[in-house]
């Protein structure tokens, strides 16, 4: 039987509505507003780099540009309708989604133990005991507070002393949990004195944790193959998904469809069904900065078949290497990524360094000026003064290998 065709224009379309990217960003960004736009992408990811901005902050400000971080600190430690664990990546999530993540603090905890046996310090595991009857007695702890005596290193991933390492395991497999961060530092509690009782009394069977992760997944992606319905919430195993795929494949819950890229290549995806015909907004003109964290750009590789635009992270490429900069950020503008700029903060300025055109696409007056729109309510976010453009910044299109 020949396959629907879903044609690129339309996928991306689609694929930004889904994520909140196809719509004018304005709008109510506060108390059950933000918890219901994290819960609509499904996740934030959390980053410590601030060139501009942290990255969960950056990825809610280009759906909304009214949120201010205030907003979210509130809503993770007051409201408590959020809360912060591990997807592909540490990532800011609705609370309620916590139950389906029981599941994964066991296979954590038996996935982690031999390699963080082999990558931390000895040591850490004599710690359980002893940090959670200090913080159960005296209430929550970051790890400075922790580890009084033990050698510690240089800061670095595989350096942390074992009462760190002791509260980043006891996090990852569900006893404790983040109350709040001090500047970027976790600060960690018990997870019954943080996740509301009503929350931690919902109960899931493995069938019905699968269920869920694949179910939401395609209902966020719209359309994908079974490694990239795994891979949104990273909760299950590729061989769980094909085997929930098949199964609603043959209850009609989904079907199966071609989906065109940017090059004309066509896949054959997964999908809701009646996507093809779905109706959806055209997104609007306006030029925004995304994250490079940004969930709609997770997925490298998809991103790259759906718009033409390869992208890698270069914070961790020797900086002679760099093809763009140590980060850079992507340019939306309505369906289409059509560049890429290197801008921070610099003293009161924010300081646009370059700015490199996608091939093929002009940055004419027109397009400066949106860009220069956007710089201005961006720098406003990020509490600067102005923007200051580096002589030179617009250059030669190029791409990344």
């Amino acid at each position: 039987m020949e396959l629907s065709v879903i044609p690129n224009r339309h996928a991306r379309r689609l694929f930004l509505d889904r994520h909140a990217l196809a719509e004018v960003p304005v709008g109510a960004v506060s108390g059950a507003a933000l918890a219901g736009l994290v819960g609509r992408i499904g996740f934030v990811q959390v980053d410590s780099i601030t060139t501009v901005a942290r990255a969960h902050d950056m990825i809610l400000w280009s759906r909304r540009q009214g949120y201010r971080p205030a907003a979210l600190k509130q809503a993770l430690e007051r409201e408590r309708s959020l809360w912060e664990h591990w997807t592909h990546d540490a990532a800011i999530l609705p609370v309620d989604l916590w139950p389906m993540w029981r599941g994964r603090f066991a296979r954590d905890e038996a996935r982690l133990h031999d390699g963080w046996r082999k990558w931390f310090r000895d040591g850490y595991e004599a710690q359980f005991d002893t940090i959670l009857d200090r913080i159960a007695r005296d209430g929550p702890v970051s790890s400075s507070d922790v580890g009084e005596g033990e050698e510690r290193g240089r800061g670095g991933w595989w350096d942390w002393h074992p009462s760190k390492t002791a509260l980043e395991w006891l996090w990852r497999t569900g006893r404790l949990a983040i109350t709040r961060r001090d500047g970027f530092r976790k600060v960690y509690d018990l997870t019954e004195r943080v996740i509301p009782a009503a929350v931690r009394a919902v109960l899931f069977d493995p069938e019905a944790e699968v269920e869920w992760a694949c179910a939401s997944a395609l209902e966020r992606l719209g359309f994908g193959t079974a490694a990239e319905v795994a891979a949104y919430w990273n909760a299950v195993p590729v061989e769980a998904a094909r085997g929930w795929l098949a199964g609603a494949l043959r209850a009609g819950r989904v079907e199966e469809v071609e989906v065109e890229g940017a090059d004309g290549s066509r896949r054959r995806v997964f999908a809701l069904p009646g996507l093809a015909g779905v109706e959806v907004p055209e997104p609007p003109a306006r030029l925004r900065v995304l994250s490079p964290f940004d969930p709609a750009l997770r997925d490298r590789n998809r991103a790259e078949f759906l718009f033409g635009f390869r992208y890698r992270i270069e914070v961790f490429v020797p900086e002679p290497k760099r093809v763009f900069g140590y980060y850079v950020f992507p340019l939306l503008e309505g369906e289409r990524l059509v560049g890429r700029m290197d801008v921070k903060r610099a003293g009161s300025a924010l300081a646009v360094r370059a700015v490199w055109p996608e091939p093929g696409v002009m940055f004419g007056k027109g397009r400066i000026t949106k860009l220069e729109a956007e710089l201005e309510r961006l720098a406003a976010f990020a509490g600067c003064a102005q923007v200051a453009f580096v002589e030179g910044w617009l250059r030669e299109p190029k791409r990344q290998p």
